[in-house]
């Protein structure tokens, strides 16, 4: 060893390259915050999150699917996209309650990897999601007559395929560049969950055309579908209002209904995803919110205002009612 080496010197210089070589097997998050009065707010918060309105995007698709009367691809969709958002919630928010209980908050780079793997998966097949809708609403809108063909059954499928398909390509091609990256120290990560800027600023290399590759694969494209449903939705607006009053109210209400949507997902992912990875002091407060709140709300945005969900929601609710009622009664 070095203390017998005459060589001392060569010794600790071998030694400190062995070091600096390390490969890094888990990541140590530094958290939301070190407040402990607001991690308690937050884990207050997320909770509340998860007992109320969790279980109310189950309700949406256990409705849509039990409802003969939701048959339609808006709702065909609307169930998909509850679904992928109480998926979506789960690659992040358990594993932050979880922490904010432990005094050391540390996650394996396997784990961080299948959770950016995860998080981008389920976030680019939603962002696919709302741009099939978008197609649907103006198809439904903008083309009655072809409606029924256009929008058939496979069709919708195919474009259900088609939405995991893109969420994968997109999620697989950040998870390749992350996996080519050499992490040999510091292992100390500046979030509450693995996401790709922050990652990447541990590499042991010039991460420079890598970082290009990233703001191209999402933020640009993140970028592109905002603006390209935001027009298509400005067009369907355009048309609505030179049409007839019969349904107008309904329609208008829907397409802001998905602008909503629109923004409350991709804005804060644009603020992310399209500029230079540099640190901002709002990046945690605007992930908190793109990955722990708006997925559970979305669902319950579109149910708030589709009445047809709403009526069928409250025939579900009382006929259990009344089948738990009669059940007590009979025992």
């Amino acid at each position: 060893m070095c203390q017998d080496n005459p060589e001392l010197t060569h010794c600790q210089a071998e030694e400190m390259k062995i070091a600096n070589n390390t490969v890094v097997t888990e990541f140590i998050l530094l958290g939301l915050t070190q407040s402990q009065d607001i991690q308690l707010l937050v884990f207050v918060l997320i909770l509340i999150f998860y007992l109320i309105i969790l279980p109310g995007n189950f309700l949406i698709i256990f409705t849509i699917k039990s409802d003969p009367g939701l048959t339609a691809p808006l709702y065909f969709f609307l169930g998909n996209l509850a679904f992928l958002d109480a998926s979506y919630s789960f690659t992040v928010a358990p594993r932050m309650l979880v922490d904010f209980l432990s005094e050391k908050k540390v996650i394996s780079y396997r784990g961080c990897i299948t959770q950016l793997f995860f998080l981008h998966f389920l976030g680019g097949g939603e962002g696919l999601l709302l741009v099939v809708m978008a197609f649907d609403r103006y198809i439904a809108i903008c083309q009655p007559l072809h409606y029924l063909t256009v929008m058939n059954p496979r069709a919708c499928y195919a474009m259900l395929l088609a939405l995991w398909l893109g969420g994968f390509v997109h999620s697989i091609i950040q998870v390749v560049l992350i996996l080519r990256l050499p992490f040999c120290g510091p292992n100390q990560l500046d979030n509450f969950f693995c996401d790709v800027p922050q990652v990447i600023k541990l590499a042991c290399t010039n991460t420079f055309v890598v970082e290009l590759l990233m703001v191209f694969n999402s933020g640009l494209m993140t970028l592109l579908c905002s603006l390209g449903l935001l027009a298509s939705y400005a067009v369907i607006l355009c048309h609505v209002r030179r049409t007839a009053a019969e349904g107008k109210n309904k329609a208008m209400s829907t397409c802001i209904t998905h602008v909503i949507i629109i923004l409350l997902m991709f804005g804060p992912a644009i603020f992310i995803y399209t500029r230079p990875f540099r640190a901002l002091p709002a990046d945690k407060v605007v992930s908190f919110f793109h990955t722990v709140i708006f997925p559970l709300m979305n669902p319950m945005i579109y149910t708030l205002r589709n009445q047809e969900v709403k009526t069928s929601m409250k025939r579900l609710l009382s006929r259990h009612v009344v089948c738990q009622v009669d059940f007590i009664i009979r025992n």
